[in-house]
């Protein structure tokens, strides 16, 4: 076995035996290669997957969405690969200085684990995977009260956050930041008393390429505000009556 940057590669010898003349062998060694960690892209946006550590002196260099669909190949004495007719022809390029698939306006059927292929120039062949996971931009979420209850100077409050998109991760902010770690999902479950009253608590949902939130307003431990502006209703009635009042003085 070797390692290549962040690639871990197992060697495995291939005999291929020609028809026209079996008394002859030839044989390759073949790398496989795996990525650690998948890349992340937003749906509608461009993408490029390269490997690290490129070897200089290979002779043929391939692009797979998987097993079965090749996207290219270039023989580095050629001047241009050949883009094979798959759905990628029109939104993919070779970057020739490193060998990046640069793929355009990517969606989610997209994702997949991308095989590069290099032939080396003593016969070895390595084949390392990229994975890609292309996701859609998370949806606003929506806070639904689920239960608001006062007793012994304490109110009970359940807020649940949804969205459509179910893999998503959640945050609970309050007014002193963001709450506790372990209330971390789409049900926030909390006692409220004077002391820790939070004027809004917002749930914000993400995914690792994008994030959205709502927010509810409480005017009281146990009272929720009609909406966000209602909070601002009052300042906005002292400056705005008196001058009003002003004018009509004149």
């Amino acid at each position: 076995s070797c390692l290549r940057g962040q690639y871990e590669c197992i060697y495995v010898q291939y005999l291929v035996l020609p028809t026209y003349k079996k008394s002859q062998q030839t044989s390759f060694y073949l790398a496989s290669c795996q990525s650690a960690d998948p890349k992340f892209a937003l749906s509608g946006s461009n993408v490029s997957l390269r490997s690290s550590n490129l070897p200089k002196d290979y002779q043929r260099l391939g692009w797979f969405y998987n097993t079965d669909l090749k996207i290219l190949e270039w023989y580095t004495n050629q001047p241009n690969p050949h883009y094979f007719e798959t759905k990628f022809k029109d939104r993919v390029t070779l970057g020739h200085q490193d060998g990046a698939l640069h793929i355009y306006n990517v969606q989610e059927e997209d994702s997949s684990t991308y095989i590069l292929k290099v032939l080396l120039d003593n016969r070895i062949e390595e084949e390392r995977r990229i994975p890609l996971k292309v996701l859609d931009p998370v949806p606003k979420p929506n806070i639904t009260i689920e239960k608001t209850q006062e007793m012994n100077n304490r109110c009970y409050l359940i807020l649940s956050c949804t969205a459509r998109n179910q893999f998503v991760n959640y945050t609970w902010y309050g007014d002193s930041g963001r709450i506790s770690e372990e209330l971390q999902s789409g049900v926030l479950n909390i006692t409220v008393i004077p002391q820790n009253y939070s004027k809004f608590y917002k749930c914000e949902v993400s995914n690792p390429v994008s994030h959205n939130s709502d927010t509810v307003y409480f005017i009281s431990p146990c009272k929720l505000a009609r909406s966000s502006g209602v909070a601002w209703i009052p300042v906005w009635l002292m400056v705005m009556v008196p001058t009003i009042l002003g004018l009509l003085l004149i």
